[in-house]
């Protein structure tokens, strides 16, 4: 009955945002599970591309690139064609792509708004939509298909930076997650989200450049790892997450909750 709960073995995998960090490392994941082909995108053709050839070559199962940007919706749209020209269904969509900016509040630009809604929040949802036929084919009651969300603890706690549109996308993103959720269910897709906390990454400069330091201040006593971040997608990818609907799950140490119990006590 438990013997193949976390098996990923000849699932279809699209993981945006995948040539580095956190969507390589969920990438990585799956292939260690045994998806069958895990697509990754990114704008920049090369990094997509070296890090599809490297995963190829550690894992049974096939990463390909596919370099697309999918800042607009029109972008969204030529993702979808594409893995629709490739593959008669989608088992697994991770909305990984995401952006960040930070400046003072008074001196916070309109295009640091826009291109961190629409890329982590608009293009989330659009590209969703736009894939929900390939996901409905591969859903089933027994085996329903799978929408994972990278949200981020900012969206459930506040940091001292002022990224405001980056707290704003990530807690519109959780919320979206529930909403979508609730109608996909219906199809036999279920909807989930992850909420990382310090991970290496170009984005979260602080967990890459001073991941000691950083530590200090996190209750696990550590940044988290490529293992950490991998065993949640899989998780919720797999069997083990079919019945986990419309959740969060936050992975970060416990940090919010240091967080909050700082703000209580203050």
């Amino acid at each position: 009955m438990f013997k193949d709960l976390f098996s990923l073995k000849g699932r279809i995998a699209l993981v945006t945002g995948g040539s580095r960090g956190i969507g390589k490392m969920i990438a990585a994941g799956y292939l260690a599970q045994g998806a069958a082909r895990v697509y990754i995108t990114a704008r920049k053709a090369g990094p997509c591309e070296a890090t599809a050839k490297e995963l190829t070559a550690a894992y049974e199962g096939e990463c390909i690139a596919l370099p697309i940007d999918i800042s607009t919706v029109a972008g969204c749209e030529q993702l979808a064609a594409e893995i629709a020209r490739r593959e008669p269904k989608l088992d697994i969509l991770v909305n990984n792509a995401g952006a960040a900016w930070a400046a003072p509040f008074d001196e916070f630009p309109e295009n640091g708004w826009d291109k961190v809604m629409n890329l982590n929040v608009k293009s989330l949802f659009f590209l969703t939509k736009a894939l929900a036929g390939p996901l409905r084919a591969a859903a089933s009651a027994e085996r329903p298909a799978k929408v994972i969300n990278i949200a981020s603890i900012d969206g459930l706690s506040m940091n001292p930076l002022e990224t405001y549109s980056y707290h704003a996308s990530k807690a519109a993103v959780i919320h979206l997650t529930r909403r979508m959720a609730t109608r996909l269910i219906s199809d036999n897709i279920v909807v989930t989200a992850i909420a990382p906390g310090a991970f290496k990454s170009d984005m979260n400069v602080a967990a890459r450049d001073r991941a000691e330091e950083l530590g200090k201040i996190i209750p696990a006593g550590r940044v988290g790892s490529d293992e950490d971040m991998a065993g949640v997608a899989i998780y919720l990818a797999s069997r083990a997450g079919d019945y986990v609907v419309g959740n969060t799950i936050a992975v970060d140490g416990g940090i919010v909750y240091a967080r909050l119990s700082a703000e209580i006590a203050g």
